[in-house]
C-alpha cells in the first residue's frame, strides 16, 4: 500500500459513511446513543481535508494522519476507537507488502486494548477480527484478493451480531432487547473494507 492508495481508501469511506450515515444512525437509535453515522461521516470528512493539507509520502504517515484527525474530530466510542486502529495500522504499516496484513492485526490488538472487547461481544471487533484473519490468510494472493476476502468476512461477521446480546458498550445496557438489532459499530467497519475491497 502506497500513500495514494491509502488516501484513495479514505476518501472512499468518506463517501461510504456519508452514503450510509442514516443507516448507521437508525442501527445506533435502537441499541445505543442515536450518533453514529453523524459521528462517523464528521470524522471521516474531518480526516479527508486534513489530509488535503498534508504532505505525506508514506501510507504510514496518510493513515496515521487519519487516526489522530479521528480522534479529535469524532465523538462517543467511535472517535477513539476507530482512531486508535487507523493510528496502529498507519505506523506498521512498512514498504513490505506483508505488512498491511501486520498492521490490520495491530489495528485490531489496539482497539481490543482499548475497548476490552471480544468476538461475540456484538461490537466492531466481531467485523473486524474475521476481516484481519481473512486478509492475512489471502494476502499470498495479492492485495485485491486480500481485500475482497476481509471486506467478505466484515460483512458475514457484521451480520452474525443481529442475534447476539451485547455485552460491551452502550448496547449492553439493553440486555436481551439488544437482540435482534446489527450492532453499528460492526456495520461501519464493513463499510472501511467495502471500501478497501473496491481499490483492489
Amino acid at each position: 500500500m502506497d500513500a495514494a492508495l491509502a488516501r484513495a481508501w479514505i476518501a472512499a469511506v468518506a463517501g461510504s459513511v456519508t452514503a450510509h450515515a442514516a443507516e448507521l444512525t437508525d442501527l445506533d437509535a435502537a441499541i445505543g446513543d442515536g450518533d453514529h453515522g453523524v459521528n462517523l461521516r464528521r470524522g471521516f470528512d474531518a480526516a479527508v481535508a486534513a489530509l488535503a493539507a498534508f504532505e505525506a509520502d508514506t501510507a504510514g504517515a496518510v493513515l496515521t494522519k487519519t487516526g489522530t484527525t479521528l480522534v479529535s474530530k469524532v465523538g462517543g466510542a467511535s472517535g477513539p476507537l476507530y482512531g486508535s486502529f487507523f493510528r496502529a495500522l498507519g505506523k506498521t504499516l512498512t514498504d513490505d507488502p506483508d505488512a498491511v496484513a501486520d498492521g490490520l492485526r495491530a489495528g485490531l490488538d489496539a482497539i481490543v486494548r482499548l475497548g476490552k472487547a471480544a468476538p461475540g461481544d456484538k461490537t466492531m471487533v466481531d467485523a473486524l477480527g474475521p476481516a484481519v484473519d481473512a486478509y492475512a490468510a489471502a494476502a499470498p494472493s495479492g492485495f485485491a484478493s486480500a481485500a475482497a476476502a476481509a471486506a467478505t468476512a466484515a460483512a458475514e461477521g457484521a451480520a452474525a451480531t443481529t442475534p447476539l446480546q451485547a455485552r460491551k458498550g452502550r448496547a449492553s445496557y439493553l440486555g436481551e432487547r439488544s437482540i435482534g438489532h446489527q450492532d453499528p459499530g460492526a456495520t461501519s467497519t464493513a463499510l472501511i473494507f467495502a471500501a478497501l475491497a473496491g481499490l483492489g
